[in-house]
């Protein structure tokens, strides 16, 4: 039986030179070795949300990693001061299957602005009861100043905030690892 922590990354641009993607990239250093750090790249290739249909391949293969996920992590940009279309698509096909409910889920928005996609990320999920805690979230406006040309966060200041995201996605998760525990007892 594995009992490693897993966590699954989500970029919310499908570019793989995108700001979200450079962080996301940067993360995935910063999580502890017994955690197992997965980067969901099949945004792209989920078909538009469509409430009757529920035997996609993609869709289901989706819903199950996220099912066998201790924690999600988010990473997006912000297109026309809202959340990406693609991201909103994939979010939307866990509303009624409930892969998100009660799961421990990170957001850090990286753009030049943010403030708008951010905020509407965080109603979506809370729309799908995910749970996000308030240290679990950060918004980098500006981003591509933050980055050096070869995408690695430079300024100090992000790379701790980011250091402090994981952190807090890491401890929920422990958390809710230790009072399932509890109760299974």
């Amino acid at each position: 039986m594995n009992n490693k922590i897993k966590v699954v990354a989500i970029s919310g641009s499908l570019r793989n030179n995108s700001s979200a993607t450079f962080i996301l990239k940067h993360v995935i250093k910063l999580f502890p070795e017994a955690i197992d750090f997965i980067l969901y790249e099949g945004v792209s290739k989920l078909p538009h949300f469509d409430d009757n249909e529920n035997s996609v391949p993609d869709v289901i293969a989706f819903r199950k990693l996220l099912a066998e996920a201790d924690g999600v992590f988010i990473c997006q940009p912000e297109y026309a001061f809202g959340v990406p279309g693609s991201l909103k698509n994939a979010l939307d096909w866990t509303v009624s299957s409930g892969e998100l409910t009660g799961k421990p889920v990170a957001l850090v928005t990286a753009a030049t602005g943010g403030d708008k996609a951010h905020a509407a990320l965080l109603l979506i999920l809370k729309a799908v009861s995910s749970k996000v805690e308030e240290g679990a979230t950060l918004l980098i406006p500006f981003v591509r100043t933050k980055l050096n040309d070869k995408g690695e966060v430079t300024n100090v200041e992000i790379a701790q905030s980011l250091s402090s995201v994981v952190n807090a996605l890491v401890q929920t998760i422990e958390t809710q690892h230790r009072e399932k525990s509890l109760q299974d007892e």
